[in-house]
């Protein structure tokens, strides 16, 4: 072949490596296996685990010791439970939590805060917020005297347009849902039946643009007015397995556009475990491959099925800042639980939205299965962190506790893109609905079409990002300006669309993002 061919074959390799993605290990020990990730506005995550779960492998700073006597394991345990990783430096510090948070659940406020509700045994009705910090802050867990209705284990949370008030949805043994804070003094929980069924557990909810809430557990799906708290309809079943935790499918909301008025909500769901697998305890069946995607909002909505290149259980689905949706981390066969899966799926797939159409992306060298997560950072990479199938830290098996932090970065961030990633300069630090604002970036090449998202930052847990949500916004034509160029984009109409929060905003070349910038939300 000569020297020539040899080289021309191996930057052809190149080029298939870079357009399928990347893998870096950021952190081989961040102290703990993070089963919930959040990631701030300030850029950094918080990583959160079980309490009850034994030694981690970092301590509590300054010989602190968490004194416990309800909890089950070490009711004098000096080791931290959830650390605050920073991206970048890629460093952990500890951070203080009291009560268990095992299979809890949770969503960022308008003001950022993060409040976390729910868990096991002594944490069942806790609720919890972190006001987050920069990386050299001091920010750490609050235990509130609030508590829950009811104890709520396997729920899941949804902001509402207020910004300030979530509703939490289900949980084991828990067919109901509530709202935080209380609409008035000694307000309980509300029964809702489709929670009763099996599968059920970590129910995909989402905020419609009119401002109800879509909830699907199993195979069955609703669409509540929370204000009455009457259903106004139930959708068809979605064809083929059960989607919830044990069955371990995932769900996104694809994105709500400007074209048109926001006012299509389309859901998607894809994977989980086969029909029975976990009542019979078959931890070899193969996992499902078919995705649905309803339009919630339509006249006569009906599931639209096709099938992934790789089956999957325990995946997570993130709304990317092209408009792609990744598919990442979990397993071929098997169920959620201790134990109960084999055959990590090391490859993750992205899904064009408009085109349909999956593409297979390089896979990575650390299985992702029970207890793991995946979060977008503002830079455009996916931090993933977590995963242990063990009921305590154990490190030897097919699948050990997972200390290990990692970061893939999918091909819009290849090399080659450079030239054509834009780069935010000046924009408005935060904003009112309907507001008309500009945006000034540079860029190397100006190629093809540019346009604004808007991300929000969901609490990933158990293959499910809490209230996810992006927004494509309208966005003018770039006009030259100084070195760079500006573009006018319009903010969203209303609070059921985006509720207030803190959200990253991409501007996006050709669909190459920019590293996103935080910008508040506000009434």
């Amino acid at each position: 072949m000569g020297l020539l061919g040899v080289f021309v074959v191996f930057l052809h390799c190149l080029h298939l490596v870079a357009g399928q993605g990347t893998w870096t290990v950021l952190n081989n020990n961040a102290g703990i296996s993070s089963m919930h990730t959040m990631v701030t506005h300030y850029d950094t995550a918080i990583f959160l685990d079980r309490t009850n779960i034994g030694p981690s492998q970092i301590k509590l700073p300054n010989g602190r010791c968490r004194q416990n006597p309800r909890e089950r394991i070490s009711k004098t345990d000096c080791y931290a439970h959830s650390v605050m990783f920073t991206p970048g430096p890629n460093t952990v510090r500890p951070l203080y939590i009291f009560t268990d948070t095992w299979c809890s659940s949770g969503h960022f406020i308008a003001n950022g805060q993060m409040v976390q509700t729910g868990g096991d045994f002594e944490g069942n009705r806790k609720i919890r917020t972190l006001s987050p910090c920069a990386s050299r802050g001091n920010c750490d867990w609050v235990e509130t005297n609030d508590v829950l209705a009811v104890g709520r284990w396997y729920s899941s949370n949804q902001l509402l347009p207020s910004g300030l008030r979530q509703i939490i949805v289900g949980g084991r043994v828990t067919p109901s849902y509530e709202f935080y804070p209380k609409r008035k003094p000694g307000e309980g929980a509300f029964k809702l039946a489709m929670l009763g069924e099996n599968d059920n557990l970590y129910p995909f909810v989402y905020l419609l643009p009119n401002g109800d809430i879509f909830i699907f557990a199993n195979r069955r799906s609703v669409q509540l007015n929370w204000n009455s708290g009457k259903v106004v309809r139930e959708y068809p079943l979605i064809p083929g397995n059960p989607r919830n935790y044990p069955s371990a499918g995932s769900a996104v909301l694809l994105p709500l556009t400007w074209q048109n008025g926001f006012g299509v909500a389309e859901v998607m769901i894809c994977g989980g475990a086969a029909t029975g697998a976990s009542r019979s305890g078959n931890v070899n069946a193969p996992g499902s491959a078919s995705c649905g995607r309803l339009v919630a909002t339509a006249g006569r909505p009906n599931w639209a099925m096709q099938n992934m290149p790789i089956r999957r259980i325990m995946g997570d689905m993130l709304n990317m800042p092209n408009g792609d949706v990744l598919i990442i981390n979990g397993a071929l066969n098997g169920y959620q639980g201790w134990g109960k899966e084999r055959n990590a799926a090391l490859n993750p797939v992205n899904y064009n939205v408009a085109t349909r159409k999956f593409q297979v992306f390089a896979k990575t060298n650390i299985p992702r299965v029970y207890h793991s997560t995946a979060n977008l950072l503002s830079d455009g990479r996916v931090l993933v962190a977590g995963s242990n199938t063990h009921q305590f830290y154990t490190y030897r098996g097919a699948f050990p506790t997972e200390l290990r932090v990692e970061a893939f970065s999918p091909p819009y961030l290849a090399a080659g893109n450079n030239g054509i990633r834009p780069v935010i300069r000046a924009y408005p630090k935060a904003l009112k609905y309907k507001q008309v604002f500009v945006i000034n970036f540079t860029v190397g090449r100006r190629v093809g079409g540019v346009e604004v998202i808007m991300n929000n930052a969901p609490f990933v847990t158990h293959s499910y990002a809490q209230g996810q949500r992006q927004l494509r916004l309208k966005t003018a034509a770039p006009v030259k300006a100084g070195a760079g160029w500006s573009v006018q984009v319009t903010a969203v109409p209303g609070a059921t669309i985006a509720p207030p929060s803190w959200y990253m905003f991409f501007c996006v070349q050709n669909g190459i993002p920019s590293k996103a910038v935080w910008i508040k939300q506000n009434n």
